[in-house]
């Protein structure tokens, strides 16, 4: 069971790289025109108090995190409906209920709390906000409301006293996948993945983390002098292969929102990346990053055009 203490070191090891919550997004608003409601409970007893959140509490319970949400946080909390969970496959609920599915209910319910007070002003103004769980919700407004992931909020600022909720239409779920499944869905980094298999850190990347992976597509590989490729596969070459992928590692997860608050970012290689932003572009060392941000069980990746070579030096 998660206690106060507990979920503070939790907390304090989400991320290697310390950077805002919070990343900028264009100006929105949320469509409903409702003034704050303020509670003086905490934010547990609130939600029991509405009616509509029986499932959610019921989870909460269920996951041993009752004692946190009624700490001094603040938090916020983006809660589902009892509408939300009763649209989830059938025996979903029941399941994620059981004893040996405990940790998975955590990693759901965390993935829908933020260990910050947030308005809804303070949600419209971003495009990422990372949650207790450690991974991102992303954040889109527009004239068709609010939405976090795919769920679209419906009530905004209930105010209570150790934080704030939203109310939202469906249960958002985090990233499953471990980075090497996660990248290998997106069929942009076949090349990548062979390296690191012929490297053996294809089980690091399975099973460890979490890590921030720097991943050059097929495309940045492809650019590399013929037969370059073919050479670091060698199993003669396998200590310089190895210190290639390794420079495209960092240790804990860095959100694009928190790249870009950084001038270097160390690497499992041992060397600093220097990142560098023209206009909305961002780099690290030469290579671009065309694709933030993809959330993986075990870490985040971002997508680079070029492959990270080694300085001469090293």
């Amino acid at each position: 069971m998660f206690t106060s203490l507990s979920l503070s070191v939790v907390l304090s090891g989400l991320t290697a790289i310390p950077a805002p919550v919070l990343a900028p997004a264009a100006t929105s608003s949320f469509t409903n025109n409702q003034l704050s409601i303020v509670s003086e409970n905490d934010i547990v007893d609130t939600a029991i108090a509405a009616g509509d959140f029986d499932t959610l509490v019921t989870a909460v319970q269920a996951a041993g995190l009752v004692d946190v949400l009624k700490s001094d946080g603040p938090f916020t909390v983006f809660a589902p409906t009892d509408a939300a969970f009763a649209v989830l496959p059938e025996g979903t609920i029941s399941s994620l209920l059981q004893p040996e599915n405990q940790n998975s209910l955590i990693e759901i319910l965390t993935y829908h709390v933020v260990a910050d007070s947030l308005l809804a002003t303070d949600v419209v103004g971003t495009k990422g906000i990372i949650t207790v769980n450690g991974q991102q919700i992303n954040v889109s407004a527009s004239e068709a409301g609010v939405f976090t992931d795919r769920a679209q909020v419906t009530v905004t600022d209930i105010i209570c006293s150790n934080g704030v909720i939203h109310v939202i239409d469906a249960v958002m779920l985090p990233a499953s996948g471990d980075i090497v499944r996660t990248a290998a869905r997106t069929n942009r980094f076949n090349t990548l993945l062979a390296a690191a298999q012929a490297a053996g850190l294809a089980d690091t990347l399975t099973n460890g983390g979490p890590y921030t992976i720097l991943a050059p597509t097929d495309r940045a590989f492809n650019a590399l002098p013929e037969g370059t490729v073919e050479s670091l596969l060698l199993p003669e070459n396998n200590d310089l292969l190895v210190q290639i992928l390794s420079l495209h590692v960092i240790n804990g997860r860095a959100y694009s929102s928190q790249v870009v608050q950084l001038s270097e970012i160390p690497t499992l290689e041992g060397s600093n990346l220097q990142v560098t932003l023209t206009g909305n572009r961002v780099f690290v060392n030469n290579a671009r990053i065309i694709g933030r941000d993809i959330d993986a069980y075990n870490g985040v990746i971002h997508a680079i055009d070029t492959v990270l070579l080694p300085s001469a030096g090293n």
